[in-house]
This record gives C-alpha cells, sequence and structure tokens, in this order.
C-alpha cells in the first residue's frame, strides 16, 4: 500500500475500506516486528501515518456534517 493516496478525492465508503487496509497492514507490520521478520522498519512509519490521515479525513468530514445539521437546524427554529 506505499501509494499515495488523495484522501479528499474518496467516497466514504472508499476512504472506510482504505481504513481498513491500512490498519491491517499495521498489524501485521507489528507482528513481523514481534517475530523478528520485519525488514523495512521505516514501513511501520508509514503505514501508522496513512491509518492516522484516513482517521483525520473521516473526521473531518464527521465534523462538516454535524456542522450542516447545526447550521440548518438554526435556520428551521
Amino acid at each position: 500500500m506505499a501509494r499515495k493516496t488523495n484522501w479528499q478525492n474518496l467516497s466514504d465508503s472508499d476512504l472506510l475500506e482504505q481504513l481498513d487496509e491500512a490498519k491491517e497492514e499495521l498489524f501485521k507490520l507489528r507482528f513481523q516486528i514481534v517475530t523478528g521478520r520485519l525488514d523495512n522498519n521505516a514501513r511501520l512509519k508509514q503505514a501508522k501515518k496513512e491509518v492516522a490521515r484516513a482517521m483525520t479525513e473521516l473526521r473531518m468530514r464527521e465534523i462538516q456534517a454535524a456542522e450542516v445539521l447545526q447550521t440548518q437546524e438554526a435556520t428551521n427554529a
């Protein structure tokens, strides 16, 4: 999964899929560290960042949706 992803252009379902893949890869990398089979330690850091980026984008979308809902409720009141 060493590809550059534009997180903002992904749909919610694609973003969740990317997050699941990144978490799965992170789990596998951590397991490789424990067993002593990981050759590229830098990949662990990259995987952590991918998980964080996906989670950040999901949280930003959640906040935006809440703000839109709040403004709609304010205009209807």
